[in-house]
């Protein structure tokens, strides 16, 4: 490790916090400084400079990073949200709803189409109802377009299930549901393979259900 004293090494993986601690631990050993900067926002807000960033870590070391963090995200979109560890945990717990929304956008979706309800007139109900979510908002446009968002793997998606459910075992917390979605993107890579694609978990309900949820874009 050839960091030297009073470096700071950025660390913006989406990571099992259990997993960064030993590297961590032998940064800070050296003299150097760790902050946590997962980010979020997809590849067009990567393209526009409009990430958000999930940072954990020391207040001091966050400040003194945060300039270089503002020429990658919005700065009212970096938030710090606590010491080493909480930033990929924070992170975690974005996806672990983001993918939880997908399934369960799905199910509804399936189901009411199955029932005879129009999809762009069933979404836009949701969209403005309680159950509204910038999922049914923003991202099920590209599902209704037949894209199954390829800039991640499916693989990738279950390692951060994984970590989730495993940090809410260690935790000794309920995580009933967070292991249905898990088990879903389980039975997604078995049946796609370690294939590019967030939303193939929605894809494996699809063909479960014998229907695909298609619509035409609407603003």
């Amino acid at each position: 490790m050839r960091l030297r004293p009073g470096a700071v090494w950025i660390d913006m993986t989406s990571n099992d916090p259990a997993a960064t601690t030993p590297v961590r631990e032998r940064v800070l050993a050296r003299g150097a400084d760790v902050l946590e900067a997962p980010v979020g926002g997809g590849v067009e807000a990567a393209r526009t400079g409009t990430l958000r960033i999930f940072a954990g870590g020391e207040e001091a070391v966050f400040a003194r990073c945060r300039p270089i963090l503002e020429i990658l995200a919005d700065p009212a979109q970096i938030v710090r949200v606590g010491g080493h560890g909480a930033g990929h945990t924070a992170k975690l717990l974005v996806n672990l709803l983001w993918f939880g929304q997908a399934v369960a956008t799905a199910e509804a979706l399936l189901l009411g189409a199955s029932a005879g309800l129009d999809l762009g007139t069933l979404r836009r109900v949701l969209a403005g109802s309680a159950a509204g979510s910038e999922f049914i908002r923003r991202d099920l446009t590209a599902l209704f377009a037949g894209d199954y968002l390829t800039s991640f793997g499916l693989d990738r998606c279950l390692e951060e299930l994984t970590a989730v459910t495993g940090l809410a075992r260690a935790h000794g917390v309920p995580f009933a549901l967070s292991d249905l979605v898990e088990d879903t993107y389980r039975r997604a890579l078995d049946r796609f393979g370690p294939v590019d694609g967030e939303l193939l978990a929605v894809a494996l309900l699809e063909e479960r259900a014998g229907r695909r949820l298609r619509h035409p874009y609407e603003n």
